[in-house]
């Protein structure tokens, strides 16, 4: 972000805000909105405009906070009013004029619940906003009840975040080290940060976790934790509750479920020596004592979505490379029931915020993951015949100069998109598969990052009418899939989703950052027209007058870099 505070400012914040606490529930400090909405791209860390800062071992309390809070809050609402003068807002974005306050309602409680929504955003249009959404307050409620915590996101406030959980409550905050060193340290009270070794320091994390009292919420957003990815900027989120088992089951260390796939993520991500931590100082008495927990005390047999994370590094042989990237959204496609059949053709609507560097093999590495087809037989096609396939049917889904122009906040609101001019003005870029990104609920931009997989001629079915994918299970007999969506950090890059090379017999895959996501299944065309963010179906690119947006090219963003 642009924002003058360094880390340390931020921290000194956040360790303020709880000396000064009592037993009272505070608000959330306000927004420290800026003018310039700026968070770095994930294809390549290297064009970084405001790298993240590595949080001090030590912090000093020395900041005049409550004074500064106000005078920034005041500033704020100045710049809001300028630039939405017909909306009247509270001091923490919400709107006062909100014609369905329903939207805007908790997740369920039930000890089962699942949703998929979009976030809250302050610049919608009400009148194309009715269905629900969530706020960050939502899934973090009731702020008491939470016993324990682990979160990660590339970028966070920490004031901001740290406002959201009671002092008291433990947390483990995975996030990442400018050196692309594994880390542990203890930031705030009751607060443990710790960072996974990150290749070259370069890669971004969007994970999510949030872990409850009485039961296990596990959430998947396209959200940094920063406000104006809650306010301003539009992005997904999913939303399971686990309930605990009546007793343990014993450990299976070949399970390869939901539960199996988090509890790798964790210890991917340097979760355990936090956890650890943690268990033999202050707090011995954690509802999970150790990664394993999370599969032998809670069920996970009502989850249907299936989990497909990232994990940067080298990954050699097929038990390895399918746990990873997009074979294991293929084994997650696979899994679903949701294979495409052969001589089915499956179009891919890949929509994002950061462009990657293109090349015809690679699309179609990916595309033969998205049908579910075992990467052997790609590997099996030799590198000359792969160099000569012709792009597969994928839609890359990018916001055109344009349309930044005509969302609420202009340029200036375009710092969380991603296209540089060597890649678009490349000889052999796919610019014929661009197409036009735009929100169904208005002048907002996307930071989501959504794959809509759908069969092509398929026939229609009866679409469940719900916002939760395992609100009810397959009936026998029921109409096959029509496809599949899935919601997470991923940007549609070789940076996300990993390069794939060696050979059937041993293949190797070699990804750059950690992402997460889930992938849930499509029964009928409505279903995907209701699940995806964006107006389907998507305009394509008039390649004589659109334009990608560019961020470095805004009068904007020079001088910022």
């Amino acid at each position: 972000m642009n924002n003058n505070l360094s880390e340390d400012e931020d921290l000194a914040r956040a360790i303020a805000l709880s000396l000064r606490e009592s037993q009272a529930v505070p608000k959330p400090p306000p927004p420290q909105q800026v003018d310039y909405i700026t968070i770095s791209d994930d294809e390549d860390e290297r064009h970084n405009i405001h790298p993240p800062a590595a949080a001090p071992a030590s912090v000093p309390i020395t900041m005049p906070f409550l004074s500064e809070r106000a005078k920034m809050e005041k500033e704020r609402l100045a710049r809001q009013k300028r630039l939405r003068p017909d909306l009247d807002t509270e001091p923490d974005g919400r709107r006062t004029d909100q014609a369905n306050p329903a939207a805007y309602s908790s997740v369920a409680s039930t000890s089962t619940a699942s949703a998929l929504r979009q976030t809250a955003n302050m610049h919608a249009d009400p009148a194309r906003d009715s269905r629900p959404t969530f706020r960050l307050t939502d899934i973090l409620a009731p702020r008491d009840e939470i016993a324990f915590a682990i979160i990660s996101s590339y970028c966070i406030n920490w004031p901001w975040m740290y406002s959201f959980f009671n002092p008291r409550t433990p947390v483990i905050v995975v996030a990442h080290d400018t050196q692309g060193h594994e880390t542990i340290k203890e930031v705030l009270p009751n607060w443990v940060k710790t960072t996974p070794f990150l290749r070259n320091g370069m890669g971004c994390m969007h994970m999510k976790l949030f872990y409850k009292s009485r039961r296990l919420r596990v959430v998947v957003s396209t959200a940094n934790l920063v406000e104006i990815d809650w306010r301003d900027i539009e992005n997904s989120a999913w939303v399971q509750d686990v309930p605990a088992r009546p007793a343990p089951v014993a450990h299976d260390p070949k399970a390869a479920d939901f539960a199996a796939a988090m509890i790798h993520v964790l210890r991917s991500v340097n979760v355990a020596p936090a956890l650890l931590s943690f268990l033999r100082n202050d707090h011995p008495d954690l509802p999970m004592q150790r990664l394993e927990d999370l599969r032998t005390h809670w069920d996970f047999s009502k989850v249907k979505a299936m989990l497909v994370p990232s994990i940067a590094g080298k990954h050699e042989g097929w038990p390895k490379v399918i746990l990873a990237g997009h074979t294991a959204l293929m084994k997650a496609v696979r899994d679903l029931g949701a294979r495409a059949e052969k001589g089915q053709e499956l179009v891919l609507e890949c929509q994002g915020s950061s462009i990657g560097t293109y090349s015809t093999q690679w699309v179609n590495e990916f595309y033969c993951s998205a049908r579910g087809e075992s990467a052997d037989t790609w590997l099996d096609t030799t590198k000359a015949r792969r160099a000569k396939l012709p792009y597969p049917s994928v839609k890359i889904l990018f916001p055109t100069l344009q349309t930044v122009r005509n969302s609420a906040l202009g340029e200036p609101g375009g710092g969380t998109m991603f296209c540089r001019r060597n890649q678009w003005a490349a000889a052999k870029f796919p610019r014929e598969l661009f197409h036009q990104s735009k929100s169904k609920r208005g002048p907002v931009l996307m930071h989501s990052k959504m794959i809509v997989a759908t069969f092509r001629g398929s026939s229609k079915s009866i679409s469940v009418d719900s916002e939760t994918e395992d609100s009810d299970a397959e009936e026998p007999g029921a109409a096959p899939l029509k496809g599949w969506v899935y919601v997470g950090s991923h940007n549609f890059t070789p940076s996300a989703w990993g390069n794939l090379s060696g050979t059937a017999f041993n293949p190797t895959l070699n990804i750059s950052n950690y992402e997460l996501g889930i992938v849930l299944p499509l029964r009928s065309a409505a279903d995907a027209d209701r699940m995806a963010c964006w107006e389907r179906p998507p305009r394509k690119y008039d390649l004589s007058k659109d334009e990608p947006w560019i961020q470095t090219e805004s009068p904007a963003f020079v001088g910022l870099s």
